[in-house]
């Protein structure tokens, strides 16, 4: 997931926890008291732990594992001109 995506991603939750609240944006509450009233977490914090626990379970499998040798598959090749896509551990 890009920072776009994540975005997107937030700001449909909120949305949602605004209808299940029964407020409006005229209003004028903060996100972070809307989330306490229904004891839920950032979602943006939720998709980084969810992706940490993945990078775990991928770091206890065995080394001849076809996930653990694409985490340190390297293209080869030139690279390409434009900036480069993040890679999996600049995410994590």
């Amino acid at each position: 997931m890009n920072v776009y995506n994540i975005t997107c991603y937030v700001a449909y939750t909120m949305r949602m926890v605004r209808w299940m609240c029964g407020v409006k944006l005229k209003d004028r509450l903060s996100s972070k008291e809307l989330r306490e009233r229904l004891g839920i977490d950032d979602i943006a914090l939720v998709l980084q732990q969810n992706r940490l626990h993945w990078y775990g379970h991928v770091l206890r499998k065995n080394d001849d594992d076809w996930v653990k040798k694409w985490m340190e598959y390297e293209v080869e090749g030139p690279r390409p001109r434009r900036r480069p896509k993040r890679t999996w551990r600049e995410v994590v």
